[in-house]
């Protein structure tokens, strides 16, 4: 499982700063713990808002995005600032001008139409609304407070990582194989496996059009390194390049932890169905005030 709640970026009030002190750990932790512990009025924090809120250390958190109960998946807090090692500031590597067209378009259609105009059908809406997949590897501490559950499947030929977000599969030979034609792109794109001692190497290209990453997609280029560092604890670090979204590829390392936890069914569309209800409901709302 992924809990960390170490931010995939460095927040700007600790720019220049890699490491917090033991002190500073401790004092962050004890203020989540009094935001987001118990029996509290403070919001769900998703994301990198659990890290953020503790630093803040507001009297009580509100989150514009989801109300309720601030219990949520337990969070860990260590010295780490940043998910991100490369560049060393921190930060994801400017965008290219392509690039934040297109993460723009990405965070506009979220929860709406990927498209120009209002949505015609259930097909208009995103991948993520309509629970298809998510089409590229999570990231950040999204990826530790939602959906944060993995399941390592091994066998001679094969390594397999399952996914509680959708129920995503990724199927990964390690026999040598070559990548597929370019022109054949899967949801979750082509990855092919091998093994540099004790590390897993995972480098997986040719990903969908249709899939998204911080505003990447088909031309996206992944390397996965996968390390056992304890029985119970594997890092995780990820690279991404991609020269026509960002100006230099970056690095992030996540701490991976074992669980005997379970994964449950993924009743995403279960959910999302009225949502989807809602949104095609408006649309077709806002057509017929255009034409009075």
């Amino acid at each position: 499982m992924n809990n960390d709640a170490t931010p995939l970026e460095r927040p700007k009030a600790l720019e220049g700063k890699r490491f917090l002190t033991d002190a500073e750990v401790a004092a962050l932790r004890k203020n989540a713990a009094r935001l987001f512990g118990g029996d509290v009025d403070s919001d769900a924090a998703g994301g990198d808002n659990y890290f953020l809120a503790a630093l803040a250390n507001p009297e009580v958190y509100k989150n514009r995005n989801a109300t309720g109960s601030g219990v949520g998946a337990v969070r860990e807090i260590d010295n780490r600032t940043s998910l991100i090692v490369d560049p060393p500031d921190g930060k994801i590597p400017p965008m290219t001008p392509d690039g934040r067209r297109r993460r723009l378009a990405e965070s506009v259609a979220a929860f709406a139409a990927p498209g120009p105009g209002l949505p015609s059908g259930p097909e208009d809406l995103s991948n993520f609304i309509r629970c298809i997949t998510y089409g590229a590897p999570r990231l950040g501490g999204a990826a530790a407070s939602y959906h944060n559950y993995y399941q390592v499947v091994q066998t001679p030929g094969y390594v397999m990582f399952f996914s509680e977000a959708i129920h995503d599969a990724r199927i990964i030979p390690l026999d040598g194989r070559p990548h597929l034609p370019r022109d054949i792109r899967p949801w979750l794109g082509d990855s092919r496996g091998r093994w540099d001692g004790d590390t897993l190497i995972v480098e997986t290209t040719n990903f969908s059009p249709k899939s998204s990453l911080l505003g990447s997609a088909e031309n996206l280029h992944v390397v996965e390194r996968f390390t056992r560092t304890a029985p119970d604890k594997i890092n995780y670090e990820i690279t991404l390049t991609d020269p026509t979204t960002w100006t230099a590829p970056w690095t992030a390392v996540v701490r991976l932890k074992r669980t005997d936890d379970t994964i449950y069914e993924d009743a995403c569309h279960e959910g999302n169905e009225r949502v989807m209800m809602g949104i095609l409901a408006g649309a077709r709302a806002a057509e017929k005030a255009a034409v009075r």
